[in-house]
């Protein structure tokens, strides 16, 4: 039988690569916010779409619903995050940043494009070919 070696499966090094930049990434939102990865996700994407469902919250984040429940709940606690009822379906709600969670998102947005820069900057000449390598990943594997 043969063996998988995980250190070079695909998947496997993806997986270990996005665990291991996420948890470096949290040193720079969560020492300022203290943060999880999921309240960062939720704060970002509303951050970017000024407003969102959870359910499409965690469609666009890949997270799911109870890690965007308990990551709005936070939110909402600490009154960075509001929430409407939709007039179309009451059920459903429409969250929203407040102007404080809207202060919070900017204060973190340079520290992110820095954290971003440093990387890259790493990479030197071999980051434009990663960022198009990723570019044509993402459709491979949004047209599965």
């Amino acid at each position: 039988m043969d063996r998988l070696l995980l250190e070079t499966f695909l998947p496997y090094r993806l997986n270990r690569i996005s665990a291991a930049i996420s948890r470096n990434f949290r040193a720079v939102y969560g020492k300022h916010h203290d943060l999880t990865v999921p309240e960062w996700r939720v704060l970002a994407t509303l951050g970017e779409f000024d407003t969102m469902t959870a359910k499409a919250i965690g469609a666009h984040s890949s997270m799911h619903k109870t890690k965007v429940s308990r990551a709005v709940s936070a939110l909402e606690e600490r009154r960075w995050l509001t929430r409407k009822a939709r007039a179309e379906d009451r059920r459903e709600e429409i969250l929203m940043l407040t102007p404080l969670g809207r202060r919070v998102y900017a204060d973190i947005i340079p520290r992110a494009l820095a954290f971003e820069q440093m990387i890259l900057g790493k990479l030197g000449s071999n980051a434009k070919a990663l960022l198009a390598g990723l570019k044509e990943l993402e459709a491979v594997i949004d047209q599965q």
